[in-house]
């Protein structure tokens, strides 16, 4: 514990907080079940050719097929095209972190890495929101650039609840101890009348 008086320790710069990557175990062992059911198949195959036996009927056909058919067939081209969309989605898949509903946080201590879910984010900022006077109801909306906050103001000027809304929300948005400062779209209404 620290003595009284004392300074509180500065955040640990060990280099930036990147976004969080997804797991992604079912599209890894959905590839990885139908690669192995292919590559078993055809092995069966082949060594059963090796053995003396006739191959597959699959086996015959896809090679009749290849034989007949050209490369401007419109079955080999939508077979090219579909594989070549599973290719390059599973290199997105690869590429890209994933889980964009995490938020990452600043760290404050080595080895330590920290998230915040975005609507958990939203519902800390609505309440503080809510607090504001003149505040009947707000709507928020966190993003992984911005922070948006629709109000309905009942009571007050407009502009007054915009002001407080606007400097209670940036206060909490610097308080949640994002590592990427998020943009406030602060946007005030009155309610519809009946």
């Amino acid at each position: 514990m620290a003595a009284p008086g004392a300074a509180e320790p500065a955040p640990v710069a060990s280099g930036p907080a990147r976004r969080f990557w997804s797991a992604r175990r079912v599209p890894a062992a959905l590839v990885a079940l139908v690669l192995l059911g292919a590559g078993g198949l055809l092995l069966y195959d082949v060594a059963a050719v090796r053995a003396g036996r006739t191959a597959m009927a699959w086996r015959r056909r896809l090679a009749h097929e290849l034989t007949v058919r050209h490369l401007d067939d419109p079955w080999v081209l939508g077979a090219a095209a579909a594989a070549l969309a599973l290719g390059i989605w599973l290199l997105v898949l690869a590429a890209t972190p994933g889980l964009r509903t995490v938020l990452p946080m600043r760290r404050t201590a080595p080895g330590v890495r920290a998230g915040l879910d975005r609507s958990a984010a939203a519902l800390v900022l609505r309440d503080r929101a809510m607090e504001v006077a003149g505040v009947q109801a707000v709507r928020l909306t966190v993003g992984r650039r911005r922070a948006r906050a629709r109000a309905l103001a009942h009571f007050r000027e407009l502009e007054a609840v915009r002001g407080d809304l606007t400097t209670v929300l940036g206060d909490g948005l610097r308080q949640l101890g994002l590592t990427r400062r998020l943009r406030l779209t602060v946007d005030v209404r009155r309610p519809k009348r009946r």
